[in-house]
Parts: structure tokens; sequence; C-alpha cells
């Protein structure tokens, strides 16, 4: 076989690899969705997804590199659904809005099975030491951090008027509305949270010195 052949062959196979590998790891996120990250295993997973055991674990090894690597998916998703999209907006207030009806309505949407699937995660392993704990920290400490750069920003741009406690409060207080509305649609198999939650962000918003007119897509 010549070399090139030989490229071809290996680039098809890393090409399937990759693919099944994103396939599993769209089954293992919309799983721990459901039951959390401490449900999540190679022999579960394949009941699951219908990719064999030794499959799966050629692709991750172990457990633990399973729950890393399904972190990194489920962190990716909701870039691409949630901030990306905001990003299209002007930084400070009209990206902190979309960032807030992004969040909502991908919980809403259930694109993951057990609605949002940080929220699933960190109860998990908030109180558990270790590599899979440190990665949703991050990723939770990068998210919540992205809210207050928001928020600051619309400060700086007179869009808000807000001292730094205020900063913090209401960085604060716009994701608690929505973890709350979460919790309790999942709970009650109800939309009415999330109508709830928009309105309390509209509000808080509001007090914060938003215009109205900026707050339309907080509406409904």
């Amino acid at each position: 076989m010549s070399d090139a052949s030989a490229e071809g062959v290996l680039d098809g196979r890393r090409a399937r690899g990759d693919a099944s590998r994103r396939a599993v790891l769209r089954h293992a996120t919309d799983l721990v969705s459901v039951e959390g990250l401490d449900g999540l295993s190679i022999g579960r997973l394949a009941a699951r997804s219908g990719y064999g055991k030794s499959s799966i674990a050629g692709l991750f090894h172990n457990k633990e590199g399973l729950q890393l690597a399904t972190v990194t998916a489920g962190r990716a998703i909701f870039m691409d659904v949630v901030v990306e999209p905001a990003r299209q907006h002007e930084r400070g207030l009209p990206r902190l809005v979309a960032l807030m009806r992004n969040l909502l309505d991908y919980s809403r949407d259930r694109v993951f099975e057990g609605g949002c699937f940080f929220a699933a995660v960190s109860a998990d392993y908030d109180s558990k030491p270790g590599p899979v704990r440190e990665a949703v920290r991050t990723a939770m400490h990068d998210w919540y951090g992205y809210v207050e750069a928001q928020t600051r920003a619309a400060v700086d741009s007179g869009q808000l008027s807000l001292d730094d406690d205020g900063i913090e409060l209401l960085s604060f207080s716009l994701p608690a509305l929505y973890e709350q509305a979460n919790a309790r649609s999942l709970l009650w198999g109800s939309q009415r949270p999330y109508v709830v939650a928009a309105r309390g962000m509209r509000e808080l918003l509001l007090r914060a010195g938003a215009a109205d007119a900026a707050l339309r897509s907080l509406e409904s």
C-alpha cells in the first residue's frame, strides 16, 4: 500500500471514530441530563446508544474519561444553543437579554431530554472533589462570569445603572431565576415557570435602569 493510500485509510478510520464519538456523546448528554453523571457508565450507555461496550471503552477508556468527555460535549452544545447566537447582539444589555431568552428556550425546548444539562451535573458533583468536579466548576464559572461581564458592559455603556454590588446581585439573580424555572418545569411538567422567570428577569432589568423597548423578548 502506498503512503497516500495508507493515509487515506487512516483518515477514514479517524473520521468514523470521530463520528462514533459524537453520536455516543449525544446519547451520553441526554442520559446525564436525566440520571446525572453518577448514573453514567459504559454499560448503561451501551444499552442506551446501541454501541458495544468494547467500542465505547475504546473511545473513552474508563468511566471518568467518559464523564469528562460528556461534560465537554454538554458544554459545547450549551455554547452552540445559548451563547453563540447571543453574540450576534451588541455587547451589554442586548446580549444579556438574548442570553436570558436563549437560556429559557434551551430548557423549555428540551435541548437535553432532562432539561438543563448543567443543573443535573452540578447537583451530582458540587461536593465531590476530583477532575469531573473541576470540569463542571470551570464550565459554570465561565458561564456565570460571562453573564456578569455582559451586565458590567451594560453598566459601562449606560444601558443599566448599578454599582458593583448591584452588578453582582443582578448577575446572580438572573441565572437563579432560570435555574428555578428549569427545576420547577421538570418537577411539575409545566411551561408556566418559564413565563414567570421571564417576567422576573424583565422586572429586575427594569429596576436596574433598562429601557422597556430593550426587553421585548422577555415579555412572554
